[in-house]
């Protein structure tokens, strides 16, 4: 039972090291030999999900999901400091529980080699359990450095995290002028319509080309950031990208006067971290779920061309833009289930301002705050 249990604690002990140092300090890569938590994510968020994702969509739910992220990276930092405690006390008991108590109320037993290992493990210094053998002597000192070094790694991740959560959100706001909210292709396009307009979508998408390049390492390096969500219920960092890719296939299919070639290279990094986001959470591309009807396909050519953008059409225009679409609309599917996103349409629905235009107050009109109004608008938004 001894040597079962020194070998139960040491292999604890070396697996949460090398999963805290593949999760922390080494690049994620995409398929991983070991998944604590990679397990942990998909317990802990099949329960919550499973307890507030049902809600009718609304503020209220995004708000109740918003939670995860924080909560669940705190809890897993918890359970890796627990599990460190408990392998560690296991392997003092093992090694016979070799403690000089000081404190007549203390518990003999295991409790006491847990009570042991935790005071170590946060460097309390308490003195009323001290080791005695060499073994724990050692054991003590080690465990006292690895909690320093656990400490600094917490002190250097959670910076590091949410970092990389504000310039990730900080392009999904600015967003919200250039392509509604919530954003859409079409909508992308119908605010870009003019001649310094098409000059300015070709920035926009060298932009998030940088952007869709950032968001695959941070989130294959710290995959709780896919749960992180955004400030408004109508936005999130997966329908921005999908928006993105839409608008890319619709540029990379044909419209006139627009380059071709930044669009191509959009698509592709963006569709990039689609695949790779999906197979970290192993989530299959689901098929069959047409996102744009041959009527909807009229209507979107419609609304182009009243716009000033014309679309190539003809079968081969057709058979390019669903080819496209398949390449990366099976994943956002995927993804969006998963996550308990809303995916944007490819139109902007009809009775919603932006963001930026609205206030706690009421909706803005014409400068001025106007409780009565609901319903917004066609009108241009400068």
């Amino acid at each position: 039972m001894h040597a079962f249990a020194a070998t139960a604690g040491v292999l604890i002990v070396m697996a949460i090291l090398w999963e805290a140092f593949e999760t922390i300090v080494l690049p994620r890569r995409v398929t991983r030999h070991f998944r604590f938590t990679r397990g942990f994510y998909r317990f802990t968020w099949k329960l919550w999900s499973g307890l507030f994702g049902r809600a009718r969509p609304g503020k209220r739910r995004e708000s109740y999901l918003s939670y995860f992220g924080p909560l669940s990276l705190l809890g897993l930092l918890t359970a890796w400091a627990a599990l460190l405690i408990v392998g560690f006390a296991m392997v003092h008991w093992a090694g016979g529980s070799s403690l000089y108590v000081a404190a007549p109320g203390l518990p003999r037993g295991f409790w006491t080699d847990l009570y042991m290992s935790g005071t170590t493990f946060f460097t309390l210094g308490l003195g009323d359990v001290t080791p005695r053998s060499p073994l724990a002597h050692a054991l003590t000192v080690v465990e006292g450095g690895l909690g320093f070094g656990f400490l600094a790694l917490v002190i250097g991740y959670l910076p590091t995290t949410f970092q990389a959560f504000s310039r990730r959100e900080a392009n999904i706001t600015l967003l919200d002028a250039r392509a509604g909210s919530p954003p859409s292709a079409v909508e992308l396009l119908r605010r870009h319509a003019s001649d310094h307009g098409r000059e300015a979508l070709l920035e926009l998408l060298r932009d998030w080309e940088g952007w869709s390049a950032e968001l695959l390492e941070s989130h294959l390096s710290y995959p709780v950031l896919c749960y992180f969500r955004s400030q408004h219920d109508n936005q999130n960092w997966l329908a921005a990208l999908t928006t993105i890719l839409d608008a890319c296939v619709l540029v990379i299919v044909g419209l006139e006067n627009v380059p071709r070639r930044q669009a191509q290279l959009t698509f592709a990094i963006a569709r990039h971290a689609v695949v790779d986001l999906a197979q970290i959470f192993a989530a299959e591309p689901l098929r069959g779920q047409d996102r744009l009807g041959v009527e909807q396909l009229s209507e979107l050519r419609a609304a182009l061309a009243e716009a000033g953008w014309k679309l190539e059409e003809g079968s081969a225009a057709e058979a390019k833009l669903e080819k496209l679409r398949g390449m990366y609309e099976p994943f956002v599917i995927s993804l969006a289930r998963y996550l308990r996103f809303a995916l944007p349409g490819w139109f902007p629905p009809a009775s919603r301002r932006d963001n930026w235009q609205t206030s706690a107050w009421g909706r803005i009109v014409d400068g001025i705050v106007d409780p009565a109004t609901v319903a917004a608008t066609k009108d241009d938004h400068f």
